[in-house]
C-alpha cells in the first residue's frame, strides 16, 4: 500500500537528547473519575479519550531510552501510533476480535502501542514464551526461540527512535513494523468491535477481559498524575502502570534501563525532577 502525505505520523514524535487484584469498581479502585464523571470502560474508550479529551495535545507518554533517547507522545500522537498499527494488524495481518497477538518485546513505547492496538481490534494479548499465538512481535534482542514461533505471523520490531525500518537482516517470512506502519490510515474504525466481556489479556495464570484491562489490571494511579515507569519492571508491569495512568487522565515517563544504570545513580531522580513527575 503506497503511503501519502495525509497518513504520516505527525512530527511530534522525534527523538532529542535528554536533560539530565482489586474489585470490579473502578471508581473503587483508583479513587477517581474523568473529568466528565466516567471512568473507561475499554481499550476503545481510553483511546478516544487520549484523542479528544482536555488533553489530548498534552504529553501522556516520554520515553527515555538509551543514548540519552527521549520521545514525547501527546495523547493524539499516542493514538495516532494506535490506529495506524490497529489497522495493519487488521488489514494486513486479519487481526479480529479472538486473535492472539504475543508481544516478543522489553518495556518500550513500541510495545505499549502494539499492545493497546491489539486490544482496541479485539485479540487477546498473551504473555509469557512458548503462549501459542496467531502474531508475534520480536526486536532485536528478542531470543532466538521467541523469534521463530511455530505458526502464525511474525512481525519484527525496530526500537531506535529514527530507524525506518528493521537494523540488520529482517527474520525469515517477517513483516518490517517500522517500514510499513507508516502506510496505513491515522484513524481506525472497526468493522467488529470487541465487547466489554471479551477476553483482552492472558499472563501467568491470569485472564483479563476488555473491561477488567482498566477495572483489574491497570494499577492503581491518583487522578492526573505523572507517573515514572522503570522499564526493568518488564512489559507485564509496565503496561499496567501505563494503563493506570492514562485510566485517570495522567501521564507516565517510561525509562529504559540503561539511564537507570548511570554511574552516578542518580539519573532516575534528574528524569523525575526535569519531567516533573508526581506519582511514584
Amino acid at each position: 500500500m503506497a503511503a501519502d502525505s495525509s497518513q504520516r505520523i505527525p512530527r511530534a514524535v522525534c527523538a532529542t537528547r535528554a536533560v539530565g487484584g482489586a474489585g470490579p469498581n473502578p471508581r473503587a479502585r483508583h479513587g477517581a473519575l474523568w473529568s466528565n464523571g466516567r471512568m473507561p470502560s475499554t481499550i476503545a474508550h481510553l483511546l478516544q479519550r487520549l484523542r479528544a479529551g482536555q488533553h489530548a495535545s498534552s504529553p501522556r507518554l516520554t520515553w527515555y531510552g538509551p543514548g540519552g533517547e527521549r520521545i514525547e507522545l501527546s495523547g493524539r500522537v499516542l493514538e495516532n501510533w494506535v490506529a495506524k498499527t490497529s489497522n495493519f494488524l487488521s488489514e494486513e495481518l486479519d487481526a479480529e476480535v479472538g486473535t492472539r497477538v504475543r508481544i516478543a518485546l522489553p518495556a518500550h513505547w513500541k510495545s505499549a502501542v502494539i499492545a493497546l492496538a491489539a486490544w482496541q481490534v479485539g485479540a487477546v494479548v498473551v504473555d509469557g514464551p512458548g503462549a501459542p499465538a496467531d502474531i508475534t512481535f520480536v526486536g532485536p534482542d528478542t531470543a532466538a526461540d521467541d523469534a521463530a514461533p511455530s505458526s502464525g505471523a511474525l512481525v519484527a520490531v525496530a526500537l531506535g527512535a529514527l530507524e525506518m525500518g528493521y537494523p540488520g537482516q529482517l527474520p525469515a517470512g517477517a513483516y518490517d513494523y517500522a517500514a510499513i506502519v507508516r502506510q496505513f490510515a491515522d484513524s481506525y474504525e472497526p468493522f467488529d468491535p470487541p465487547a466489554e466481556d471479551d477476553a483482552a489479556y492472558e499472563s501467568g495464570g491470569e485472564s483479563f477481559s476488555q473491561s477488567e484491562l482498566i477495572a483489574g489490571f491497570a494499577a492503581p494511579t491518583a487522578a492526573g498524575a505523572r507517573v515514572l515507569v522503570p522499564a526493568r519492571e518488564g512489559l507485564h508491569a509496565s503496561l499496567g502502570r501505563l494503563l493506570g495512568a492514562w485510566a485517570t487522565d495522567g501521564s507516565a515517563v517510561l525509562v529504559h534501563p540503561q539511564p537507570e544504570e548511570a554511574e552516578d545513580g542518580r539519573v532516575l531522580e534528574r528524569i523525575r525532577e526535569a519531567e516533573k513527575v508526581t506519582g511514584p
